[in-house]
């Protein structure tokens, strides 16, 4: 199925009304988060890079308006206009990898109406998905303190694509590695996995298991401790650790934990490796990870030395979604706002500022920025192509790294956080009150208008003789 077809139909049929009315002047739509979701102190922007994959490659196939035809029931021919239809306009955002808050636009687009609204759809999801997850996973980040992090998360994300995204999100916020050979592959991220209880119960003893294991591995390997007893698989996994010979056991071996409590059978299978001789052998814990947990067990001083974050994080259990919006901020030249109840938006094309301690400004695209302010939304695209060459996932990691470390310590706290908030310009506040009144005064007239010929109507029919 075609990525063009990946929308809503009522893009399509918007669009469809756009064509016959003649309006195809440009437009700039602004995607933004309006508030932080539960327990979140900042977020990380993601999924520029596939949207611009799918805006440079966009375009509109016979194929594709056979499918639009066929859900809205009509021939084919009645959107023979949508035929051909490219991506065209200019994108500028929020590289991946920096730090946001609520209220800045992570992107904008300008482009000719029909096409600024067609692509909503995908944009909006591929940017709201990964910047959940990025965030959420940034946080397990926060919690490690230091500690390794890998993603075992894609037998349950929702869909393979979903999963290849975890992994490189995760990467790109600083996670060691990934159990999906596909994104290991693709993204250059070291792949890392052990075993399931089930090979430990395919064999007749652990000790069987783990011999068969280090006889078809080279080394390192890691031992699941937990299928029966876990204090005696530690026990059975030291002894034949202990047989191999240092080069097959290699300084990465290890021991899994995957159930129970985990800080306490930590505790224990650390001093058990220790007596056995084998300090160098760390410990891996897995089972219902995520920020929450890593940072009891990291707080706590379990001698846990990786954590591997599957589900929780790959969902993005505790907030897996973001109140985001794509809305229409700037149509032919004319600023346009939405004053709904709680939905309101600011008009124009803004830029955001990044100011010492994240007391960030966001102000109309062509303002000077405040004395230390850094503008964070950049061209990335122009007439439809790219502007700057694709980063790499280390140039967005040490973005966000660089971010990190100047985010203030309460929006850094994994419980509670108090993230930033970001104020608006005086440029940008005195031009959303000027819109404001024009859209007031244009509704206060049209229904002013609307009454004096409704009443005017009615008295037309009173004095028609009966």
């Amino acid at each position: 199925m075609s990525h063009m077809t990946t929308t809503d139909l009522y893009e399509v049929t918007m669009v469809m009304s756009y064509l016959r009315e003649g309006m195809a002047g440009p437009a700039t739509f602004s995607l933004f988060v309006r508030d932080m979701p539960p327990d979140r102190g900042f977020l990380v922007a993601a999924g520029l890079e596939s949207s611009l994959d799918f805006l440079s490659g966009y375009r509109i196939s016979p194929e594709d308006v056979d499918a639009f035809a066929s859900a809205l029931h009509r021939p084919s021919r009645d959107l023979a206009p949508l035929l051909g239809t490219e991506f065209t306009g200019q994108v500028r955002a929020v590289p991946e990898g920096r730090i946001v808050l609520a209220g800045e636009p992570l992107l904008e687009v300008t482009a000719p109406l029909p096409q600024a609204q067609l692509v909503e759809t995908y944009v909006l999801n591929q940017v709201s998905h990964q910047t959940t997850i990025a965030s959420k996973a940034a946080r397990c980040v926060l919690a490690a303190a230091g500690h390794q992090l890998v993603d075992f998360s894609l037998r349950r994300t929702h869909g393979p694509q979903a999963g290849f995204q975890v992994a490189r999100l995760g990467a790109m916020v600083g996670f060691a590695g990934t159990s999906n050979v596909a994104a290991a592959t693709a993204e250059g991220l070291p792949a890392v996995g052990t075993m399931a209880h089930s090979y430990i119960e395919a064999f007749e003893t652990e000790e069987a298991a783990f011999r068969a294991f280090a006889r078809s591995h080279p080394g390192p390997v890691t031992f699941l401790v937990d299928t029966y007893d876990t204090e005696e698989g530690v026990r059975v996994a030291a002894r034949v650790l202990r047989d191999l010979d240092h080069a097959a056991r290699g300084p990465g071996s290890a021991v899994r934990l995957d159930s129970g409590d985990l800080g306490a059978l930590a505790v224990r299978a650390r001093d058990l490796l220790d007596a056995a001789g084998l300090p160098d052998v760390r410990i891996v814990a897995s089972g219902s990870l995520d920020e929450y947990a890593v940072d009891d067990l990291v707080r706590s001083g379990a001698p846990i030395d990786v954590y591997a974050v599957g589900t929780r994080v790959g969902v993005s259990a505790d907030a897996p979604f973001l109140d985001s919006a794509y809305k229409m901020v700037e149509y032919g030249g004319r600023p346009v706002m939405k004053l709904s109840s709680a939905k309101v938006t600011a008009p124009a094309q803004k830029q955001v500022f990044r100011c010492p301690g994240y007391a960030d400004v966001i102000g109309l695209h062509d303002e000077q920025p405040p004395d230390g302010g850094v503008p964070l939304l950049e061209t990335v695209m122009r007439g439809g192509r790219r502007t700057v060459e694709r980063p790499t996932l280390d140039r967005s990691r040490e973005r966000f790294a660089a971010d990190l470390a100047g985010l203030p310590p309460a929006a850094r706290e994994i419980r509670s956080p108090v993230a930033p908030r970001a104020v608006i310009s005086e440029r940008l506040a005195a031009l959303t009150e000027r819109v404001r009144r024009r859209i007031e005064d244009e509704v206060l007239a049209s229904a002013a208008d609307l009454r004096r010929r409704e009443k005017s109507a009615s008295g037309s029919q009173r004095s028609v003789p009966g």
